[in-house]
């Protein structure tokens, strides 16, 4: 099983998305500073997780959630 999970900075609002099959795990290593891409924003919450059926589907997901339209309808959906 993998996800697409939707984080949100406490320091700065920032929306982060990405994928992983270990949901808990990785929003430890985010919360540690040991992500290069979001150690500067620490903390975060968990807003959303979007399951899949194979890694290869959350790829495609994860890719469409990035893009522009589906990441502004997060933002309006959350209030970003």
């Amino acid at each position: 099983m993998y996800f697409i999970y939707l984080l949100k900075s406490l320091k700065d609002n920032h929306l982060y998305i990405g994928r992983t099959n270990d949901i808990e795990r990785r929003l430890i290593e985010h919360n540690r500073g040991a992500v290069s891409s979001t150690k500067s924003r620490t903390p975060f919450v968990l807003l959303k997780t979007i399951e899949t059926e194979s890694e290869l589907d959350s790829v495609r997901l994860e890719r469409e959630y990035k893009k522009g339209y589906k990441r502004e309808e997060i933002k309006r959906e959350f209030g970003l």
